[in-house]
């Protein structure tokens, strides 16, 4: 028989909605939304730090990052992303989720500010400072993945849990569009004070001294967020799930939630010290009690990030050629230097107002009452429908009549990635593993993504180039072609569809009867026969 839930840990599960937890998505959330500032902010500077560092005399198009400096530029934080998604999701089990949470939040803080003052009289010395700087803000950006979704696990009730921490993961909406507008105002303000003709009139003049301000600012402002939160971060108490079931302080625990929960709770120290000394509590991750309790879960969750980001980070693929069909985005030797900053600016901020925010916020919606696994087998299942939608007649959509039907259907793949995969993979590992390893798996799935990330940013920017080696971009060699990358996006959002099976639905169900961890050590038979649990047989 199942033992008895700890009365503290009932407690949160069962608590109706109330004000600490708006408070702990607050605070969860606008870290995410400095995340993605952070992240997503460089792709509006790049061309502008193109313009300024790498200006050719007599070039009839702006000057651009060369390709490795770009990748390096764009690259470098999801490098450091990933490994700080396994350090300190390790890190937050070791020490603890609050201790660990302000740290990552200092690093985010100073490193943004500090990209913005990348110092060197060399374009080398400038863009070498940046990303150095860069990557330590995606170390400390990938410590606030798995501590984030953790806390809002453990702090949410069984019933609206999805919902919760599917709402923070909804603030990385808000973080692009955030980016977005701040270059709007940073971009407009300098482009009004400080009057500059098109390259194409003056090619010297389009790029006026100041504009080096510009790019900086846009990454400093990154720090002002995370500086807000900091202070609220450090106020809340440690979650009770893991004070009770890892550091095993009953007493703290119940003296946290109580304050927390306005209700007076009871010690159950006897309890705890059953839980943690039994034996199926206190298997490690490489052991091969893991393995067969959750070996399966956590193969599904890192493959359906790792393909689920491949097909995500794409994006930037199309974007340029859709910007440009639509008339977003003018040629670049048509505007000046600031002014095309504005221009990407504007077009990254309608996007995230017309597909990204509402996806996400379609499936905090609906995630506790469709199930975490219905919405990403339907989001693989529509990203694969429109990826091959795309591919197979992909000349039918290069022609004009037919671009605007291109940008629909592109629109509708990252609204389905949104609303779908992009979200679950965030939210389900931070359920199904034990507390005590909760962060740790968190991270390595997080991680996983990651790695998906760098394949699709920069794996398929080479094999999207045309194989006619007179039409690739500057720099780059032949690939494989827009419409082949575009089969290959729509095989591995199938492969995404397969790997979903391997993670179960954990809607409803309190994270100790997920986790198998207020089981009786007897009750390890039954957990494996029982199919309605999640322990892969």
């Amino acid at each position: 028989m199942a033992r008895e839930q700890l009365g503290v840990l009932n407690a949160l599960d069962a608590a109706k909605t109330q004000w600490y937890h708006f408070t702990a998505i607050v605070i969860a959330g606008m870290g995410f939304f400095t995340d993605a500032y952070d992240l997503f902010c460089i792709s509006l500077v790049t061309k502008l730090l193109g313009r300024i560092y790498y200006h050719v005399d007599g070039a009839l198009k702006p000057g651009t990052l060369p390709p490795n400096v770009a990748a390096a530029v764009n690259g470098v934080a999801l490098v450091g992303t990933l490994v700080g998604q396994l350090f300190f999701g390790w890190l937050g089990d070791k020490m603890g989720r609050k201790k660990v949470y302000g740290l990552t939040l200092i690093l985010m803080v100073v490193c943004s500010i500090a990209s913005g003052l990348s110092f060197g009289s060399t374009a080398k010395g400038v863009i070498a400072t940046l990303c150095f700087f860069r990557f330590w803000l995606g170390f400390g950006i990938g410590g606030d993945y798995p501590l984030s979704a953790t806390i809002m696990s453990e702090y949410a009730n069984k019933k609206t849990r999805g919902a919760f921490i599917a709402a923070v993961f909804a603030m990385q909406g808000f973080g692009i569009l955030g980016g977005g507008i701040v270059g709007l105002i940073v971009s407009a303000a300098f482009d009004h004070a400080y009057k500059a003709p098109a390259y194409s009139v003056d090619a010297a003049a389009s790029t006026v001294p100041q504009a080096d301000y510009v790019w900086r600012i846009i990454l400093m402002v990154g720090a002002i967020p995370a500086a807000l939160t900091y202070y609220w971060r450090m106020k809340m108490p440690e979650t009770a799930r893991f004070t009770a079931l890892v550091a095993k302080n009953a007493k703290q625990a119940v003296a946290d939630m109580s304050k927390v929960l306005n209700i007076d709770l009871e010690a159950e120290e006897d309890k705890v010290i059953k839980i943690s000394t039994d034996r199926t509590n206190s298997f490690g991750l490489f052991s091969r009690e893991f393995l067969k309790r959750h070996g399966l879960h956590l193969l599904g969750t890192t493959t359906t990030w790792f393909l689920l980001d491949i097909a995500f980070y794409s994006q930037n693929l199309f974007q340029k050629d859709i910007f440009s069909a639509i008339g977003w985005i003018p040629k670049a030797a048509s505007m000046n230097a600031i002014h095309e900053v504005y221009k990407i600016a504007r077009a990254q901020t309608l996007i995230a107002l017309c597909s990204t925010v509402p996806g996400y916020w379609f499936t905090v919606a609906l995630i506790d009452i469709m199930g975490r696994f219905a919405i990403q087998l339907m989001g693989f299942f529509f990203m694969t429908v429109f990826m091959f939608a795309l591919a197979i007649p992909y000349h039918h959509w290069t022609l004009e009549p037919n671009r605007i039907g291109f940008v629909i259907m592109y629109s509708l793949t990252f609204f389905f990635a949104n609303f779908g995969p992009n979200a679950t993979t965030f939210v389900v590992p931070a359920e199904i593993f034990p507390a005590r390893l909760r962060s740790t798996c968190h991270g390595i799935s997080a991680a996983a993504g990651k790695a998906g990330a760098i394949v699709g940013a920069f794996g398929f920017l080479y094999a999207a180039q045309s194989t006619d080696p007179a039409k690739t971009d500057a720099g780059y060699p032949p690939g494989i072609g827009v419409r082949y990358s575009l089969i290959m996006l729509g095989v591995i959002n199938f492969f995404g569809m397969l790997f979903t099976l391997l993670v179960p639905e954990s809607k409803g169900k309190s994270l100790e009867e997920l986790t198998g961890e207020n089981g009786d050590e007897n009750d390890e038979k039954q957990i494996q026969m029982d199919p309605s649990r999640t322990v892969p047989i």
